[in-house]
Parts: structure tokens; C-alpha cells; sequence
């Protein structure tokens, strides 16, 4: 068995990830390029200014680490094995248990850590979600899964509801080939957004966007988007539910993203007068804490607005 076997095999048998894949840490071919920097000038990052920022090192891996050579892609599936209520305020699935950057981020150190075992002149970095890294775009170039027209990336037969992490180390491997598969004609994802927030193949305007809305946007919503909520407190799953490739979704294996059952009984009512000390409680190690408290009473006093 060669080092790059002996890699996958440890980061799916020993780590517990879901797929892993290689290729090689060279600069985002043009054509991307040219679309994240026209989503860019269109304003579609809304006030997410942090995505303006290090387009250098955002499309060139090696800017992030010296003499990179390979992008070692991996992927955990964040499918929850019990769903709230519908009559409840919604939370987007990857919310449900603990934070997946952290749980991420422990089990991306721990397959760094082998590969030194194996190699231990590498030298490189892990990465999950914190860092200028185009995730999708690395995972779909190690032939882990393609990028559907909700701009996610999909797993054929598994679907999309996976958590991605990258290690970029300066060590060559056996590169994997992009899968040669797409979407095809299908627009559900498209059709049924409810603020038409997916404005062409792959491209969301985050203004329109329930998950923005509600989790990055750090003023008051817009009118038009709390009339289309359709009951989502924290985030959206409406694209992923819709896509035909989640009927292949299957439970996670994963004992951190189990959710607390106060967190799934939660109204509201409960979250519009929730205490510092509560919210604290509930939400500790949680990745719904980025929305703040005042974000979460905002998002409850929406649903209610909505309903009444």
C-alpha cells in the first residue's frame, strides 16, 4: 500500500471521514477565478466583507503555504438522525449538535498528524471553513463530489449534506480526477428557493439568502425576506431538501452532532425572551452562537412578525 492509500484508509477507517481525495495546490483555473471576482463586483457577498478580502491567497494555496504541493480534501456527513417539529423554529441540520469547526478541526489534526507519522519532514496546514480556502471548488477538483447549480457541493448517491476540511501540505500524492457528472436539466433547488436567492447555476446572491439572513446579516432583515421564511429561525435547508441527490442522505455516525433536546424544544416565544444566562446554557458550544443572542431574538421576532 503507497502513502496516498494508506492516507484514505486512515482518514475514513481511523478518522471516521466520509470521503477523502487529492490534487495538486496550484492557482484556481481562471474561469473560477473570474466568477468569484464578478460575484464580488455584483455585491452578492452582501456585508460579508471578509470574503473580499486575500483574493491572492484565496485562489492560490500555495500564498497560504510554503511550497505547497497537494490539497488534501476531506468530507463528514452532518445528516441528523432526528429532525425537530415542523411547528418549531427551524435550524439548519449542520447546527444541531456541537460547533463542526471544532469537531472538524480535532479529527483534520489527527490525520496531520498520521501523514507526519508517515512523512515527518511535512510540513503544511489544516483548514475548516476559518481560513481564505475555496472548499468546494478544492473538494470538486479531488474528484470527492461535483458543485450543484445551489453552489454546495454534491456526493454522487450520498448527497450534500457533508462538513468539507482541507489539509495543504508540501508533500506530492496521487492526484484524483474531477468527476465528470452535474446536475443536468434539474433546477429544483433553483425553483424552490423562496426569495429566488439562487439567481443562476451556482451563483447565490447572499442578500436574498434565508442563511445569510439570518445568520451572517448583523442589521434588520428585510421585509421581503421575513414574509418568505417560511419558518427558518437559524439558516436554510431548503435547497439541500428539495435536491433529488439527498434521497441517498443517510444518517450521521457522529456522536458530537447529536442535538440537545432543549435546543429542539425551543419556541419563538421561549427565544424572544431567552436570558443572557440561558442563551449561554443552551447554545454553549454551538455554532448557532455566531448569530449572537440579539441576532436570535431578532430571527424569533421575524417568525412572529410573519405569523401575525
Amino acid at each position: 500500500m503507497n502513502l496516498s492509500q494508506k492516507i484514505k484508509q486512515y482518514a475514513q477507517d481511523v478518522v471516521g471521514f466520509d470521503a477523502c481525495g487529492f490534487c495538486q495546490a496550484r492557482a484556481v483555473a481562471m474561469p473560477m477565478q473570474d466568477s468569484f471576482r464578478q460575484w464580488i463586483d455584483e455585491g452578492r457577498q452582501a456585508d460579508m466583507k471578509y470574503m473580499e478580502e486575500y483574493f491572492d491567497k484565496r485562489t492560490d494555496p500555495t500564498l497560504l503555504v510554503e511550497n505547497a504541493k497537494s490539497v488534501i480534501c476531506v468530507a463528514l456527513n452532518y445528516y441528523p438522525k432526528e429532525k425537530q417539529p415542523e411547528e418549531n423554529p427551524q435550524i439548519a441540520y449542520y447546527a444541531y449538535g456541537k460547533d463542526y469547526h471544532d469537531v472538524m478541526k480535532d479529527r483534520l489534526r489527527q490525520l496531520f498528524d498520521y501523514i507526519r507519522e508517515l512523512v515527518p519532514t511535512m510540513e503544511g496546514r489544516v483548514f475548516c471553513d476559518t481560513a481564505p480556502v475555496m472548499e468546494r471548488y478544492w473538494a470538486a477538483q479531488s474528484g470527492i463530489g461535483f458543485v450543484g447549480k445551489n453552489s454546495l457541493l454534491i456526493i454522487p448517491r450520498r448527497g450534500s449534506y457533508f462538513f468539507l476540511g482541507e489539509l495543504i501540505v508540501d508533500i506530492e500524492l496521487e492526484y484524483d480526477q474531477p468527476l465528470r457528472v452535474s446536475c443536468g436539466s434539474c433546477t429544483k433547488c433553483m425553483d424552490a428557493c423562496p426569495t429566488q436567492a439562487i439567481v443562476s447555476p451556482q451563483t447565490v446572491d447572499s442578500c436574498r439568502c434565508i442563511s445569510y439572513q439570518t445568520i451572517e446579516n448583523r442589521g434588520e432583515m428585510d421585509d421581503d425576506v421575513v414574509s418568505r421564511l417560511n419558518n427558518r429561525f437559524y439558516g436554510c435547508d431548503i435547497c439541500q431538501q428539495v435536491c433529488p441527490c439527498n434521497r441517498f442522505a443517510t444518517p450521521n455516525r457522529v456522536d458530537e452532532f447529536s442535538p440537545k433536546e432543549e435546543l429542539f424544544a425551543l419556541s419563538a416565544e421561549e427565544i424572544e425572551h431567552l436570558s443572557v444566562e440561558n442563551y449561554q446554557r443552551i447554545f454553549k458550544g454551538s455554532a448557532i452562537k455566531r448569530a449572537k443572542l440579539a441576532g436570535l431574538k431578532r430571527n424569533a421576532q421575524a417568525l412572529r412578525k410573519r405569523r401575525d
